[in-house]
């Protein structure tokens, strides 16, 4: 993939425009980690503002520069579980960026996929972004750039493409509470993630 690809969604991204990306599951729908952004994405899926999106960091270091706050325990199952296919509901103590889950903004999404070279270029040069997959709400996970709505495609400001994808998206697993919970099945099987992060959490 070339490299103005990679520089064209860099430039929209900082300039607040949606732009799709692959990632390890699907095609994202991907914007600035900023309000304005976060809800012109949902307004692009015809999706409730009030539904939470995610974070997807560039790294460990970019999630954790961005939330100082994942210390102890929540900083322990980042380490243990990412780069990798699932999506972790954390506790967010310092209420940060409230609008990507405005029905719980004590809790925030993350992601650090293990991501496709251009992906990551583009990661690496902005840090973090907003994302959600880049579908109508309800609508099938797009597996390919071909499978992205028409009107979503059209009105992102650029998209890189890397064939078809895996197509399942991550697992979502809430480690908010005192037990975790398994909101989604997904890329990769819950029980062995769950398994890993008691191991993890057991050695002193």
């Amino acid at each position: 993939m070339g490299a103005d690809a990679v520089q064209r969604a860099i430039d929209a991204i900082r300039a607040g425009e949606p732009v799709l990306l692959p990632t390890d599951t699907v095609y994202g729908l991907c914007a600035s980690l900023e309000e304005a952004s976060a809800g012109r994405l949902a307004a692009l899926k015809g999706r409730d503002a009030a539904k939470p999106l995610s974070v997807i960091a560039a790294s460990i270091d970019s999630l954790f520069e961005r939330l100082p706050e994942l210390r102890g325990r929540p900083a322990r199952i980042v380490r243990t579980l990412l780069p990798g296919p699932y999506t972790l509901i954390l506790p967010n103590p310092a209420r940060r960026y409230p609008w990507l889950n405005a029905a719980s903004p004590g809790t925030i999404g993350v992601r650090v996929p293990a991501l496709p070279g251009a992906t990551q270029r583009v990661l690496d040069a902005v840090g973090a972004v907003v994302a959600t997959s880049a579908n109508d709400a309800g609508g099938h996970d797009p597996v390919t750039l071909d499978d992205v709505p028409p009107a979503i495609r059209a009105a992102c400001a650029a998209e890189l493409d890397a064939g078809a994808l895996g197509g399942t998206p991550s697992t979502v697993i809430d480690f908010s509470g005192p037990d975790p919970v398994v909101l989604r099945e997904g890329a990769a099987p819950s029980a062995a993630a769950l398994a890993h992060v008691r191991q993890a959490l057991s050695v002193p």
